[in-house]
This record gives C-alpha cells, sequence and structure tokens, in this order.
C-alpha cells in the first residue's frame, strides 16, 4: 500500500492469463481492473412488497452490469428464535410510546404486522427464512464513463426502492462478491422469506404473470424466462399466426414436445409431414394418410363405451352432412340435402344398423354404400348427389374411402400426416382427422389433458363448413380439458372470416411472429397493436415474436436445446444447415 493506492500485478515476465486480469488497482471507490474500472454497491434497503420478476430491470439493464445475489438459509428453530425477539423488542417499544403518551410509529406498526406474520407462517411450516446479499458491480471504459454509469444504475435502483450504498474502501470486496466464485466478502446481508425470495429469482419475467407451465423462449429485451400455462387461463386455445419461413411449426413443435415432458397428449394433423421424426422420436404413433392402404371410414360409430349413446348414430349422421358439404364444395340444397338424410340412415340400414343400440356393434357402412342408396332413391336431387360422389367411391379418390378404417392410434403423440393426400382431398383428410381426435377427447371415460395441433389451418378454414367444425370444435375443447393449437401463416383471410375471428377470439393464448406488411393492418386493428409492436412483428427474426394473453404481452425469442432444435427444424433446414460450406 502506498497512500491511497494499492497494485496487484503479476510479473511482468509471466503472461497474462485468460481467466482474469493482468493487474488490479485498488481505489477508495473504483477499481482499475486491467483495462476497464468497476465500482460495486451493496444494496441494503428493500421495498416492504416486491413483484414477481423484481430483479429483471436490473438484469435487463443495457449497461455493463454484473448482479450477484448470494442466499443463506437460516435453520428453523434460530430463525423462530430470532423472530420472538424482534418482536418483543417492538412490542417492548410500541408499549414504552403508549405509556408515554406518544404516538405510534407507523414503521414499528408495519414491521411488528411482519414479523408476526412471518412468525406464524413458520410454525405453520409454510415459509422459511434465508440471508440475502445482493451485491452490483458496474463497469465503464474510463473513470469518467463509470461515474456516469453508476448514477444511472443509482437512478434505477431508486425507482425500484433498493438503496444501493456504495462499497467505499471496500471496493475489491465488492467486485470479489459479484464474481461467480460464491463468496460474499461484503456480508450486507437481508433476512427474506420463501415467498419474497421466491420473487427475486432473476430469470422470472416480469411482463407475464405465470411463474410455471410451459417454456416459450427468453423476453426480447432482457434476461428474463417466458414460461406459460395454458390450462390455468379461461379457455385453453391457442393461435400462432406468422407468415411462412417465420417459425410458427418450429415453435408449435417445442411447444408439443415441452407439454409431453408434462404428461399432456397430443394430437397433431399434419399437412406437410413436418412432424415424422418428433413423433419416430418420442415413440408416438404416426397415421400416413394417402399411403396406399391407409383408410379412413367417416361412418363408424365410436368404438368403446361412447358407441352405446343413444344419439351415436344421429351425431354420426351429422357428421356425414359436414363431410359431404366439404367433399362438395359446399352445402347440397334443401333438396339434395333432405335426400341426403335419407340416404345415411338407409346405408345404416343396408348393414343392419339401427337407433337400438344393440346394433351399434356391427360393421359401419361405406361411403359406396351411401352412394348406392342415393341412386336408388327416385328423387332427382338424390341421384345428381350420389353422381357427385362418384370420384369418391369408384373413381381417382376412392382410396381414402374404400373400406374399413384400418387403423385407431392410441398414445401420447399421435401424428396425422397429410402430405400425400391430393390437393382436393387435404380439406376432408383434415375434417377426418380432427373427428378421429375429437371422438377421443371427448370420450369421457378417458379424460386428461390433451392438446390437438392443426398445422396450417387455412387449409381447412378455407372451407365454410370445414371453418365451422374448427370452430365448435374451439368452443367446446374446454369442457373436455383440451386445448386447441390453430398454426395458420394466412392470417388476413382468418380474420376476414366470422368464424375465423370467433376462433381467435376463443384462445386465451395468441402468439404473433413474424408478419407480411400486406397484414399488418388487419393484425394490429384485431389485436391492438401499438405502433412499437407492428414494427417490432414487420422485422422480428426467425422465431422471435409477441406472446398475448388477456392483459400480459411480451415480446420473446423461441428457445431451443440442440437435441430439441434438431426435432423441431423442418426437413428441407435440416438439410441446408447440415451442406457444407462451399
Amino acid at each position: 500500500m502506498t497512500g491511497l493506492l494499492s497494485r496487484i500485478a503479476r510479473p511482468a515476465s509471466r503472461p497474462a492469463s485468460p481467466f482474469g486480469p493482468d493487474a488490479i488497482e485498488v481505489h477508495p471507490r473504483a477499481l482499475r481492473v486491467g483495462d476497464g474500472w468497476c465500482a460495486s454497491f451493496a444494496v441494503t434497503g428493500y421495498p416492504r412488497e416486491v413483484g414477481r420478476g423484481w430483479l429483471e430491470p436490473l438484469t435487463a439493464h443495457p449497461g455493463r452490469l454484473d448482479v450477484a445475489v448470494h442466499v443463506a438459509p437460516v435453520p428453523a428453530n434460530i430463525a423462530a428464535e430470532r423472530l420472538r425477539r424482534q418482536l418483543a423488542r417492538l412490542e417492548s417499544g410500541r408499549r414504552a410510546d403508549a405509556a408515554k403518551g406518544r404516538l405510534a410509529d407507523p414503521d414499528v406498526e408495519v414491521a411488528a404486522e411482519d414479523a408476526r406474520d412471518l412468525a406464524a407462517g413458520l410454525a405453520r411450516g409454510e415459509q422459511k427464512l434465508f440471508r440475502v446479499g445482493l451485491y452490483l458491480t458496474v463497469h465503464a471504459r474510463d473513470e469518467k464513463a463509470l461515474q456516469a454509469e453508476c448514477a444511472r444504475v443509482k437512478s434505477l435502483c431508486a425507482s425500484m426502492l433498493l438503496d444501493a450504498q456504495p462499497a467505499t474502501w471496500r471496493t475489491l470486496q465488492g467486485w470479489t462478491s459479484t464474481l461467480p466464485v460464491g463468496v460474499d466478502a461484503l456480508a450486507q446481508r437481508r433476512s427474506f422469506d420463501t415467498d419474497a425470495l421466491a420473487a427475486s429469482f432473476p430469470f422470472a419475467s416480469a411482463e407475464l404473470s405465470a411463474t410455471h407451465g410451459i417454456l416459450y423462449g427468453t423476453t426480447t429485451n432482457g434476461s428474463g424466462l417466458v414460461l406459460w400455462d395454458r390450462f390455468a387461463q379461461d379457455n385453453h386455445n391457442s393461435v400462432i399466426l406468422a407468415r411462412s419461413g417465420a417459425g410458427k411449426s418450429y415453435l408449435a413443435k417445442l411447444e408439443a414436445l415441452r407439454s409431453l415432458y408434462a404428461g399432456i397428449e397430443i394430437a397433431v394433423v399434419d399437412p406437410e409431414d413436418e412432424y415424422r421424426r418428433l413423433a419416430e422420436t418420442v415413440g408416438g404413433a404416426y397415421v400416413h394418410l394417402g399411403a396406399p392402404g391407409v383408410r379412413v371410414n367417416p361412418f363408424d360409430l365410436a368404438p368403446g363405451p361412447g358407441a352405446a349413446a343413444p344419439d351415436a348414430m344421429v351425431r354420426r349422421a351429422l357428421f356425414v352432412h359436414t363431410l359431404i358439404a366439404v367433399l362438395l364444395g359446399g352445402k347440397p340444397d334443401p333438396a339434395a340435402t333432405a335426400a341426403l338424410d335419407r340416404g345415411i340412415v338407409a346405408a345404416y340400414e343396408s348393414v343392419g344398423i339401427t337407433a337400438d343400440v344393440r346394433s351399434h356393434a356391427r360393421p359401419a357402412p361405406l361411403l359406396r354404400d351411401l352412394a348406392a342408396a342415393l341412386d336408388a332413391d327416385d328423387d332427382p336431387a338424390a341421384r345428381t348427389l350420389a353422381a357427385r360422389l362418384t370420384p369418391f367411391t369408384t373413381g381417382t379418390h376412392r382410396g381414402l374411402f374404400d373400406g374399413p378404417t384400418t387403423t385407431q392410434p392410441q398414445g401420447h403423440l399421435v401424428v396425422f400426416s397429410l402430405r400425400d393426400l391430393p390437393s382436393e382431398l387435404k380439406a376432408v383428410g383434415t375434417l377426418l382427422t380432427l373427428d378421429a381426435i375429437w371422438r377421443r377427447v371427448s370420450d369421457p371415460t378417458n379424460r386428461k389433458r390433451r392438446l390437438v395441433v392443426v398445422d396450417e389451418a387455412w387449409l381447412l378454414m378455407a372451407d365454410p363448413s370445414g371453418a365451422e367444425f374448427l370452430f365448435r370444435m374451439a368452443k367446446s375443447a374446454r369442457k373436455h380439458w383440451a386445448g386447441l393449437t390453430v398454426v395458420t401463416q394466412d392470417a388476413a383471410d382468418l380474420l376476414a372470416s366470422p368464424l375465423g375471428q370467433a376462433v381467435v377470439a376463443n384462445a386465451a393464448t395468441q402468439i404473433l411472429l413474424r408478419q407480411a406488411p400486406q397484414t399488418i393492418d388487419a393484425l394490429a386493428e384485431a389485436f391492438g397493436l401499438s405502433a412499437g409492436e407492428r414494427a417490432y412483428l414487420l422485422g422480428a427474426a426467425r422465431g422471435q415474436g409477441l406472446l398475448a394473453a388477456g392483459v400480459d404481452r411480451v415480446a420473446f425469442t423461441a428457445l431451443a436445446s440442440a437435441d430439441e432444435d434438431l426435432l423441431a427444424r423442418t426437413g428441407i433446414e435440416q438439410t441446408l444447415d447440415d451442406t457444407p460450406d462451399l
């Protein structure tokens, strides 16, 4: 030591270590560490109440700021004894003031109330006591910049009702306390209960009210984690809207994979065969519609206990009406609708199935049986309808319906791939898979948390009957402990339709990724976006977006591990990334 300055340096012959500075100059209020300067603060005063993620303003500070939280648990017996002594001091002080006729000190009243609440929580085992030290180290390139940066940090602490005191004459100890070595050389601790310590978790997001759920990523402007539990909301539905290539399917796959960790059963309608690798990796079921020999019979009555319902046949007849409307590209006229209803009943009767539940165990009729019943009807509208069904019964599109159902997939993850279906059957395939999924979801004998993911939902929303089916599913999913995820790149078309708007309105969780300039006006009006949010969505990188849920709204970046990233990428993305640079 010489005067007020000491210098700790390595011999000149020794090279500088990559793990530390080459020299440290210790000053009364700052340190010169290598080529930069730093100053440390100890937080000695706290607000009476703190909110969730209250440390995020410090961790998200734009300058270089090291934040260290040292936590030491206090044994329950010692904590109880300290609280008893504290209560005794406070009570004796209050009685002394009362005996002398003094007015009650509000600070003492508040402290006594808090001590009593904490003591009761400790006695019931609901709380524990911890000694917590919070230290800050500010870095800058020179002394003048350091003074300005320290003033900014002190102002930030004051806005958070924190009293940050400089580590004067203990600058080396303050810097050491904020290094990632777990050493508290300042020992400026404060007692925290369990709730206050949990709220100090430095990776919590102050912009979302959820403290548990599925991890979506990190906040864009900070280090907080975006956790969201859709099953804790008013309804469990969500929509993911983005332009092509913005990462909507990537995010949907990440959410599905992490939901599996939580024991949630997943069913996916996959129009582009993007979820196959995910299903194979986690041991899920994969149904390849459009492949030779894979068929779905829309006339099947619900298997198991659901088949015994008196209205099972009526429900199937109503679905067949919707299916025929999608097949024909629109609802038939009233005469054809009446003929279709007669044909459905006649098709079931041709195989011995009636309204009697005892007959529901018999093999169901096929689409060609319906066509035969219509052709046998004397009504010209029925024969016209039968002729229009020819491509799907005996023509080129009969493969999907030409026989009984070949598989009844079950399991924690079921993926229905529609890639190999002709474009004319994409909407029909989506409708059939949603129907199969919904019959499983609505089975009262097998109730559990489920998610239904409809990727590229615009294929179904383009047809009015398909849109109505999706709307009914969105309205009823909550009653069966299920959530519907609608993923689409045609946001403008979705919002232009009343049914599409209803699907969005019935989604408590709404995720907007990068948007095209042509659709941003419709989105801004529908979701009440600010000018800043509009600009963010127009310039967002892949995987960045906005999660909106009621009053909660946060900008986030999707986060995945290396293994999750491999499963969430599409095949072409993986091929391009694995191609060596030329």
